[in-house]
């Protein structure tokens, strides 16, 4: 099932506008700044939150969960039985659990449950697939906890995205339970850049760019990881038995195919599937949760599929 919305409302233009000007602005920084050190792109990319609106009535705490630290974030009155599992974005070598803490704390309210927030190891110091490993070794502390493999929900953004697929296709791999559902936002997979849109909507992305996603690429599989193996790469993967899944993108971003190939390769394999395509918007636009009628209406698409 495919979901098409579009963004009128003023207020949504105007937030949506805060989100681009904030990917244009670190395309300038990046673009302009040659000897950009890793400390510096990573703190960069913790201004990730500010488009967001802090969600009332949620709670956080730090923690460790098999053995990767990250934040929990903790709805009023959630269901602490149900746990989304949330990978973050940022081309596996930036972004964090603060940068996405409040966009992770909004979608744990929308679905009446709670949420950790791996701050996973981050390539090039950590290439694939330190990311993946950290994943599942939290996938399987939560079921050893007492959480039922079920009730657990792999979630990501953008590369984040990737590895909450890879998370369940590992698992997979190993014979073990895994997650009861998928929910990826803007989900960052092809390690190839063969996508179409990077070249149509090359125009209308404030942030995603070929020069960018090879740097990111390069950092991630070094020389050793096939940019063709289905944890890095999961456009090859097999899906068969892949738990529910669901995908959202914006229209007009550089890596929109990568959703709807995606959707297209789990459809194929039978998997119940449900793509969401947001008219006018950026690279993971619930970014823009809690100031768009377009992100809080996709957040609550979300939790109708999940309560489904």
């Amino acid at each position: 099932m495919t979901i098409s919305t579009e963004a009128a409302a003023t207020e949504t233009s105007q937030a949506t506008d805060a989100l681009r000007d904030l990917y244009a602005d670190w395309s300038n920084i990046i673009a302009t700044t040659p000897d950009l050190t890793m400390r510096l792109f990573r703190s960069i990319f913790d201004e990730w939150h500010q488009p967001t609106r802090e969600p009332e009535a949620v709670t956080y705490k730090e923690d460790v969960v098999g053995g990767v630290p990250g934040i929990w974030a903790f709805p009023e009155g959630a269901d602490r039985t149900k746990v989304l599992l949330y990978t973050h974005g940022g081309g596996f070598a930036v972004g964090s659990a603060a940068s996405h803490r409040k966009l992770a704390g909004h979608v744990a309210k929308a679905l009446g449950v709670v949420t950790f927030v791996l701050d996973y190891r981050r390539a090039p110091e950590h290439p694939h697939p330190a990311q993946v490993e950290d994943g599942v070794a939290a996938f399987k502390a939560l079921v050893e906890s007492g959480i039922h493999p079920h009730d657990i929900t792999t979630i990501g953004d953008s590369a984040g995205g990737n590895i909450a697929i890879a998370i369940a296709l590992a698992l997979k791999e190993q014979g073990e339970p895994q997650p009861g559902q998928v929910i990826v936002f803007s989900p960052w997979l092809d390690m190839e850049n063969k996508g179409q849109t990077l070249i149509t909507n090359d125009a209308t992305d404030a942030l995603i760019s070929v020069p960018l996603l090879e740097g990111m690429i390069a950092g991630v599989l070094g020389d050793s990881v096939s940019p063709q193996n289905p944890l890095a790469n999961p456009l090859y993967a097999d899906f068969t038995g892949f738990p529910r899944l669901y995908i959202t993108a914006g229209a007009v971003e550089s890596l929109l195919d990568n959703a709807t190939r995606l959707a297209a390769l789990a459809e194929a394999a039978g998997v119940d599937v449900t793509l969401s395509i947001a008219e006018d918007q950026q690279h993971v636009f619930p970014f823009l949760a809690g100031n768009s009628e377009v992100a809080d209406a996709e957040l609550a698409r979300i939790a109708g599929w999940y309560k489904y």
